[in-house]
């Protein structure tokens, strides 16, 4: 396979590729360079047909505490053509993965706030570790869950979805488990054997029915299309524009608190 600057790799023999997020300085924090990553390593899994099933994970001590604010920072001070662009990617990346044609199992462990939020919610599977923390914190740096927004909706539906979506709370991996955001927490001494026991099935049923089972779920689910999409990121580059969002980030970078906490 590729090499990948902030991913990590590792295949074996079933089919089972383990994909890990690898920038656990920055608390994995979705940066261009890994949001480029994952777009391209999509499309290599897509064209691989020996690849049974996928698993996404993170380096450190947290899956994945969000975008990456210097990435953000630079969003605010961009042009809308910029701004445009740069969340067109993000979008992107997670229809990519929302629509492998492998199952994807998420591993998720410390921490997933914002975009990780995200990254459990295109994942077919989620398993937390019990001590993992959840956020949808976007609202407390003056932005929005935008294009996280439809895989968010679709995993847990509205009603559930509201209670988390504006409040930017942090929640235990109990209450993820009630919202359906994960299907089980489990000890950290049996998360991989649990994680083992999610891969098993899929290396024992026809690939090509897997996808189409998966696709078709997709289809029968929740719209989101290009009108949804394109309208997500509209409105991310809208708060992006705004003053909150200047505020919040700003606030965020210099360890004060924001105007409105």
């Amino acid at each position: 396979m590729e090499r990948y600057e902030a991913l990590r790799l590792e295949r074996d023999q079933r089919g089972v590729l383990s994909i890990t997020l690898n920038r656990p300085e920055k608390k994995n924090a979705l940066s261009g360079e890994m949001i480029a990553d994952l777009i391209r390593l999509s499309a290599e899994i897509e064209a691989d047909s020996d690849i049974r099933v996928a698993v996404l994970r993170g380096a450190g001590d947290v899956f994945c505490a969000g975008g990456d604010l210097g990435w953000m920072r630079q969003q605010i001070e961009a042009d809308r053509e910029g701004r445009m662009l740069e969340a067109r990617k993000l979008a992107d990346m997670l229809r990519a993965l929302n629509e492998l044609r492998v199952p994807l199992i998420g591993v998720i462990h410390g921490g997933a706030f914002g975009g990780g939020v995200g990254l459990a919610c295109v994942c077919d599977i989620a398993i937390a570790e019990t001590k993992t923390k959840f956020g949808l914190t976007e609202t407390r740096l003056g932005l929005i869950p935008a294009t996280i927004s439809p895989y968010v909706i679709a995993r847990m539906g509205e009603g559930k979805a509201r209670q988390i979506f504006m409040s930017a709370r942090i929640f235990s991996a109990q209450e993820a488990k009630a919202l359906d955001l994960i299907v089980d927490h489990v000890s950290s001494e049996t998360l991989e054997s649990r994680t083992e026991a999610e891969i098993i099935p899929y290396l024992s049923v026809a690939p090509e029915a897997v996808a189409a089972s998966k696709a078709l779920a997709r289809m029968l689910g929740p719209r989101i299309d290009d009108q949804v999409i394109d309208e997500t990121i509209t409105r991310l580059c809208d708060v992006w524009e705004g003053e909150e969002a200047e505020e919040g980030i700003n606030a965020f970078l210099s360890k004060r608190k924001s105007r409105w906490a």
